[in-house]
């Protein structure tokens, strides 16, 4: 029973990410074009890719000069202005790059609040790169917060940046992503744009990989590449690309009946995903995760996106961040959260 209840959630988990975010920033505008892409203590020796003149990483600062904009300062704790309901459930759904040395940031960051008693459901997309105060740490980006303490520290970090404290998590990395792909022998994956990037796979041409806007067939390395490819794209069309293969993941679980063979595929995931959500806590959201199986629009969703962030470079480091547009950021947190 507890190998169903679980395979449910994580299906039904991606289920919840499937749909892009519809108060996406992005929305209605044109889209991105194929570059873009901290200070005190660092967890990890990954730097950020230069920026070159023109790149979206410039134009999302809405004309204003990193070297004008005023030092980040840290954040008093974030307000809502309202108390959650005490049957809301907030689950963080964290994509980790763990690397041999163990050294890891969290990349995909996403907020999945479920309210059973009012059969409401909400996402929220953070960027990866956006430059909080981290309690004990300093400013940091957002995807340290899980290494420097673990879930505790990010469930501090979220309080006090974004005004709630997320009661769960489930994590994956992309060495156990790429096997449930696999296993799932491949995903379907409809692009909406062409993207060439540099890659390491088999299919490479002089070190490129080209995927054309359509459908297209990924085994897990071909789907990790496309949804983590940055090189030649901004952070935000990477979210894109993630929800893509999210959308194609549950689509290929749908497809193989996954309700009735939920312990069968509970085995594919068992090993691949990392969280504290207990069995007492997955039962009474059964009933919800169902109405969202049968109508996907019940999830509505956010994401902080280039309205609601300026970019800038941190001097002791030349790291380029995104600096959250409190109220923005606040006025998304507060409409995603008061469904």
């Amino acid at each position: 029973m507890r190998k169903c209840i679980l395979a449910i959630l994580i299906a039904s988990l991606l289920l919840a990410g499937c749909n892009f975010p519809s108060r996406f920033s992005m929305t209605n505008q044109t889209p991105l074009p194929l570059g873009y892409s901290s200070g005190g203590p660092t967890p990890t020796p990954f730097q950020p890719m230069n920026t070159t003149p023109g790149s979206d990483e410039e134009q999302q600062s809405s004309g204003t000069a990193t070297e004008t904009q005023p030092a980040p300062t840290p954040t008093p704790y974030a307000d809502l202005g309202f108390e959650l309901p005490k049957s809301m459930i907030n689950i963080l759904l964290l994509g980790s790059d763990r690397r041999a040395d163990n050294s890891f940031r969290t990349d995909v960051i996403m907020m999945l609040s479920l309210d059973p008693e009012k059969g409401t459901a909400s996402l929220i997309s953070f960027p990866r790169d956006l430059y909080v105060s981290i309690p004990g740490v300093g400013m940091e980006r957002v995807n340290t917060s899980q290494e420097f303490g673990g879930f505790p520290l990010t469930q501090e970090t979220f309080k006090l940046n974004f005004g709630v404290k997320p009661g769960y998590y489930m994590l994956t990395d992309f060495n156990g992503f790429t096997g449930i792909v696999d296993t799932l022998g491949g995903i379907d994956v409809y692009a909406a744009y062409n993207l060439t990037d540099v890659c390491d796979l088999p299919q490479a041409v002089d070190k490129m990989c080209t995927i054309y806007a359509g459908q297209n067939h990924f085994d897990g390395q071909t789907a990790l590449w496309y949804a983590r490819s940055r090189k030649s794209t901004s952070d935000f069309d990477r979210t894109r690309r993630a929800q893509e293969v999210i959308t194609a993941i549950f689509q290929k679980l749908m497809s193989l009946n996954a309700v009735n063979r939920a312990p069968e595929l509970y085995d594919m995931f068992k090993t691949s995903v990392e969280t504290n959500i207990p069995l007492t806590t997955i039962v009474p959201l059964l009933p919800l995760f169902l109405k969202i199986y049968n109508d996907p629009s019940i999830v509505k969703r956010f994401a902080i996106g280039p309205k609601e962030v300026t970019s800038y470079v941190v001097p002791e480091s030349g790291a380029q961040v995104l600096l959250p547009i409190q109220d923005s950021v606040m006025a998304i947190m507060r409409e995603a959260l008061s469904q």
